[in-house]
Formats: structure tokens, C-alpha cells, sequence
């Protein structure tokens, strides 16, 4: 079933039938056909399986997981991918990344959501733990659901990323997280996202070495 899910899942992903001067890959999700323009010098400017699975899964279980004016935040968005799936289905999305990834954020979120979707995403910079309460104040900044896709990957700021999760998620938000095991690093931050956050594996795919969490402050999961 893992693998017959993933084969599914892959199949979503197309190439350019002629190479040009920017590098893109085609996905088919929620109805539409989606361009991402890469950039193959940044970690965060690659679309990895992880994005992949938590779209599948947005678009597989939009009853039980609506997204219709929902407000939802993507943290380390890269080539808004999630994002743009996420504002397909009719959410209310804001995408935020690093400022060097801005631009290309921009561009993807921008050239597939512009008159598709009932709002229209914006892209917004977002450093892991720098000036949270001055760009996302907790009084008029409430998500019904933070999306993350491959964020505990080859970098240091995994403090930085706890603090973030812990400063955007309410007693009422939903976190989907996909995550791609490598390293210890990746097990170890997952004992301490623990600490705050009540866990649930909602998709695991043992190919992948890919797994889908759903997570809500503690004591605060709900079915």
C-alpha cells in the first residue's frame, strides 16, 4: 500500500518536454496544473517529496481537513508549492521563507494562484525566531493551520524553528508537518517539539523515509 500511495503520489510530478534557460518542474494537485521555477543553489529553492506528501494529503482529505477560508501560515514555503496547493483548495495562505527566497516564492506563489483562487496568498519574510511578535503578533495573527514541509534539514537554527512553531501556534491551530528522516538531529528535534505539542502520525511512508505529523499544543488534540 506504501509503495502503490507513493508511485501515486510521484506521478504528480512532470518535466519540461524542452529544456529552457530556467530550471521547472510541472505537479498536477487540486485540479490544476502547477509551474515551480527551481533554483538548484539553494536548499530552499527545490521542490523535496516531503512538499509532495503534505499536498496529497491536502487534496485527498479536504473533507475531513477544510481548507475553505481557513487562515494557514507555511513556514520555510521554498518554491510555495504547499502554499499554492493550500490557496487552490481555498485557503487564506500566507508563505514565508528567508529573504533570498523571496523573490522566487513570489514568482511561483503569484504565476499559479493569480485569479484561480478565492484569496489570493501573499509571500511574506519569515527568519526562524527573529522579530515574531513585531511581524506576526499573537493578538491579530491567528492560523487555523501552520504547514511545514522538509524544514528540519541541514541547518542550525533548529532552536530558532521550536521557538517559531511555539510563537504562531494557538490553542486552536493545527500544525501538518512532513518530514524526511536523515540525521539524529531530525529524531532528537522531534523529542523536543514533544515538550510543546501533542504528536500524531496521520501518514507514514516507510519508501519515503517520509512522515506526516498532525500536532496541537498540549492536551489540545482533537480528532
Amino acid at each position: 500500500e506504501d509503495e502503490q500511495i507513493v508511485a501515486d503520489i510521484m506521478r504528480r510530478r512532470f518535466f519540461p518536454a524542452v529544456l529552457t534557460h530556467k530550471a521547472w518542474e510541472g505537479f498536477h494537485f487540486a485540479g490544476h496544473e502547477i509551474k515551480i521555477t527551481e533554483a538548484t543553489d539553494s536548499y530552499g529553492a527545490v521542490v523535496w517529496p516531503s512538499a509532495l506528501v503534505l499536498c496529497y494529503f491536502l487534496e485527498t482529505n479536504s473533507k475531513q481537513y477544510n481548507l475553505v477560508d481557513k487562515n494557514v501560515i507555511e513556514i520555510g514555503a521554498g518554491t510555495g508549492l504547499v502554499s499554492i496547493v493550500a490557496s487552490l483548495l481555498g485557503a487564506c495562505v500566507t508563505a514565508t521563507d528567508l529573504p533570498e527566497l523571496l523573490g522566487n516564492l513570489q514568482h511561483n506563489v503569484l504565476q499559479n494562484t493569480k485569479l484561480k483562487c478565492k484569496h489570493q496568498p501573499c509571500a511574506k519574510e519569515l527568519s526562524w525566531g527573529v522579530d515574531l511578535e513585531k511581524n506576526f503578533p499573537r493578538s491579530s495573527c491567528h492560523f487555523d493551520y501552520i504547514m511545514a514541509a522538509d524544514v528540519v534539514y541541514h541547518h542550525p537554527f533548529l532552536d530558532e524553528l521550536l521557538l517559531t512553531f511555539d510563537h504562531l501556534c494557538q490553542n486552536d491551530t493545527v500544525i501538518l508537518w512532513a518530514m524526511k528522516f536523515r540525521l539524529d538531529k531530525e529524531n532528537q528535534f522531534v523529542d523536543r517539539f514533544q515538550t510543546l505539542f501533542d504528536l500524531e502520525i496521520i501518514f507514514d511512508f516507510p519508501s519515503l523515509n517520509i512522515t506526516l505529523y498532525k500536532a496541537m499544543r498540549k492536551g489540545r488534540m482533537r480528532s
